[in-house]
């Protein structure tokens, strides 16, 4: 078609880098995506050591003022780290309409955040609670701190100052962090400040990667900040599954809160 189209910039995690394919793929069913790189790609920076909310801001602003965009607002897409740096933007910025969350977190992690004068320290991490087992694979499950307790309550991203619509994608058998009590815990603090109860989408035996539907399950890989090879989780059936009927739900949510259609009708002048 000829546009505009709903908006929406798609973030990856602690990989770094630019990964594409998602946003190619939703392209494909009318959405207009930026795959946004924030680290370890071009002149960006190597490591992940501290972000600033600006540089997202940049995005966001772009997005909003492009043609081809839809407004009046945008939805953001993230991944794992990419899902505590969209809901920190859906905290701060303004034009975000929807927030849809893969296995993300509450709290900020892995890097300080800054933004004009906030700073949002990340959760901390106790090597003591990572196990490995004989093959040398971690697993890194139990490896973060309470986001609810001490001073770690400080990374806490306060989302009920969002003015957005959340989706919340949970794979029960995340082996990276604890995404169904991030998910849980982020809807109480929403419904405690009287915001909208966001969707959790629960996914029994699915693990960590809930990539687009008929990619192949990843069990473990390399994770960049802990050095060593870690199990994402996963049943290959179960998640294969997961990843179908994510897709479908993702996108609908998009299109329910951004176009104002529900997924699989079309408009009638």
């Amino acid at each position: 078609g000829n546009g505009p189209f709903p908006g929406i910039i798609d973030l990856y995690g602690t990989g770094g880098g630019l990964p594409e394919y998602r946003a190619c793929l939703l392209a494909n069913y009318g959405f207009a995506v930026l795959a946004l790189a924030f680290y370890s790609y071009e002149d960006l920076p190597k490591e992940m050591k501290e972000f600033h909310l600006e540089y997202f801001e940049e995005a966001v602003n772009y997005m909003l003022q492009h043609t081809q965009v839809k407004g009046p607002g945008i939805g953001l897409l993230g991944h794992s780290k990419g899902g505590d740096l969209c809901i920190s933007m859906a905290s701060f910025l303004k034009g975000i309409t929807a927030t849809a969350l893969i296995n993300g977190s509450v709290a900020n992690v892995g890097a300080v955040l800054r933004y004009k004068d906030i700073t949002i320290p990340p959760l901390g991490i106790n090597p003591k609670r990572i196990k490995v087992g004989k093959s040398g694979i971690a697993d890194i499950v139990d490896a973060l701190n309470n986001p609810l307790e001490g001073p770690d309550k400080q990374s806490f991203i306060p989302l009920e100052k969002a003015e957005c619509c959340f989706l919340f994608i949970v794979g029960q058998d995340d082996h990276n962090w604890k995404s169904e009590f991030f998910a849980v815990e982020g809807s109480k603090r929403l419904q405690a400040h009287g915001k909208e109860k966001p969707e959790i989408v629960c996914y029994p035996g699915a693990g960590h990667y809930i990539e687009p539907p008929f990619f192949p399950m990843c069990a473990a890989s390399m994770h960049l900040l802990f050095g060593k090879p870690v199990m994402w989780g996963g049943e290959p059936k179960a998640h294969c599954e997961a990843q179908i009927d994510a897709w479908q739900q993702i996108q609908a949510f998009f299109r329910k809160h951004l176009s104002g259609k529900p997924s699989g009708t079309s408009s009638k002048l």
